[in-house]
């Protein structure tokens, strides 16, 4: 798997055959994820389609002391307006002194998409680098340099020997893909060529400068210390509690890539394990680290809720030869957080439930939410590799659960609530919308102030489901005020309806 060498990777519907098209039941999913018949299923209507740029600003907008040039029109990348404050804010959480969210656009027009762009982008590293002196560039291709045929790696050559920062190609074109999650191999595919020194020469930097006590010290270091990769779609006291858990365990924790200074991805090659908490988002990278550097991995679960929470922490535990700590830590955790969570079953128990948003965050989720007592009734995902099959297998009635791969797709989300009728939705921002509009109960998958990872999460998640719960009053009223723009005979219909699996 080795694509270092290639300017762009893959896109994901080559490299793991994904599927962002599917109906039916979850067992059959996973049956079809297994044969490899997925990949090929069209849809013969569709209404909504993700973007893999917006995907890769979403990390790249978090590392400080950068900056982010989206190369494009100026409507592109023109949503990092709305992450700019949430951003900062985290930024300074890690180093009071970071500047926060600053990004440059090319702001291409006509006279660009006839002459071409590159003087533009020219300008705009030069701009960058005299205005803010940054420690890295971060070059963002959009849609219309890549048709028109830009070379943004040519202009960064030129441009290398008059600037300080690293710069950081991604090559994050949004037409090139209808899986939106190929955004993360191609920001960590930036950050692998340009960010990551070569292992053979850092060590004979270090050798250079350490003395044998040192090095020995040094290696002990390295053998307790994990390369803990988050996700944006987390919150800062997610990561407080994955530090908590591991740090139980005596380990010592990179945490990489959001939030992250330029000169630390310099620490990836300086662990002993990378430990994924979403197999959708580090797949790619932690695979990478595997083949050149001989670093191993865990990719299997993430830790949300008791029972893959427990999984994640027994994982890394055999790593280390630490089961034994990890099972106390695991038994006093969970008898703490039972003790916890009694005043509310009762409440939750039997209520019907569809979850929404990222296969990995989403089967987890299902796990959790039957733990607490609600019985899943349907999932949604954006997209569908082999990569939640194993989690997938373990849903509770799988053969009569119905799971819908769809990256936005409202008209056929719409039809299964109708239908489904469920008493809450817990999903992703983007359709959480559309669900309140049809007056059920929203919950958040996640949001960038709350906890939702660990035992920790498992206990906050549930007060906040009680909250919505005991008081819908204001998606019943929503629902009740507003119309969704659909037929009455389109619910009448199956919900995958316009999913064709001939094509496959």
């Amino acid at each position: 798997m080795d694509y270092i060498k290639d300017k762009a990777p893959p896109v994901r519907e080559d490299r793991l055959r994904a599927c962002n098209a599917y109906g039916g039941s979850c067992d059959n999913l996973v049956d079809q994820s297994k044969k490899g018949c997925l990949n090929g299923i069209k849809r013969s209507f569709s209404q909504t389609q993700g973007c893999q740029l917006n995907l890769s600003l979403a990390i790249l907008n978090t590392i400080r002391d950068a900056v982010v040039i989206v190369h494009g029109p100026l409507g592109c990348g023109g949503a990092s307006l709305s992450v700019a404050g949430v951003n900062k804010n985290f930024q300074q959480l890690r180093d009071s002194s970071a500047r926060g969210l600053i990004w440059v656009n090319t702001n291409m027009g006509e006279s660009e998409v006839i002459n071409g762009g590159e003087n533009n982008l020219r300008e705009a590293i030069l701009y960058a680098e005299k205005e803010f002196r940054p420690g890295a560039i971060i070059i963002v291709n959009s849609c219309v340099p890549a048709i028109i045929g830009d070379d943004i790696d040519s202009v960064i050559e030129r441009v290398r020997g008059e600037v300080e920062a690293k710069i950081v190609p991604v090559h994050c074109e949004g037409f090139k893909t209808k899986i939106m999650a190929s955004a993360y191999d191609a920001v960590y595919h930036g950050i692998l060529r340009n960010l990551i020194p070569d292992l053979d020469e850092k060590a004979v930097a270090k050798h250079e400068n350490k003395n044998e006590f040192e090095e020995l010290k040094e290696k002990y270091r390295i053998s307790r210390t994990v390369n803990v990769l988050n996700v944006s779609s987390m919150s800062r006291v997610d990561e407080y509690e994955l530090v908590r858990l591991l740090k139980a365990l005596d380990l010592n924790l990179n945490i990489l890539p959001c939030y992250a200074h330029p000169e630390d991805f310099l620490k990836a090659t300086e662990a002993a394990l990378n430990v994924s908490i979403c197999a959708t988002h580090d797949d790619y990278f932690v695979e990478h680290l595997k083949t050149k550097y001989n670093i191993p991995f865990i990719l299997r679960t993430i830790p949300i809720g008791v029972k893959y929470t427990n999984r994640w922490i027994e994982d890394i535990a055999k790593f280390f030869g630490l089961e034994e700590e990890a099972q106390r830590f695991i038994e006093q955790e969970t008898k703490l957080l039972e003790e916890a969570l009694a005043p509310y079953r009762a409440l939750f128990k039997g209520k019907r439930v569809v979850i929404g948003g990222g296969e990995i965050r989403v089967v987890a989720n299902a796990e959790l939410l039957t733990y607490l007592g609600f019985k899943v009734v349907g999932m949604r995902a954006y997209h569908y590799d082999q990569f939640a099959d194993e989690m997938l297998e373990e849903v509770a009635e799988s053969d009569k659960v119905p799971f819908n791969v769809a990256t936005g797709q409202p008209f056929e989300q719409a039809n299964l609530l109708a239908n489904l009728q469920p008493d809450l939705y817990v999903g992703h921002v983007n359709n959480n919308g559309w669900a309140g509009k049809q007056g059920i109960p929203v919950l958040p998958i996640f949001h960038q102030s709350n906890i939702f990872l660990g035992y920790t999460g498992v206990f906050e998640f549930a007060r906040r489901l009680a909250r919505v719960l005991r008081n819908p009053s204001f998606n019943r009223n929503l629902g009740e005020n507003t119309k969704l723009p659909y037929f009455e005979n389109w619910y009448e219909k199956d919900a995958f309806s316009y999913i064709d699996e001939g094509n496959n």
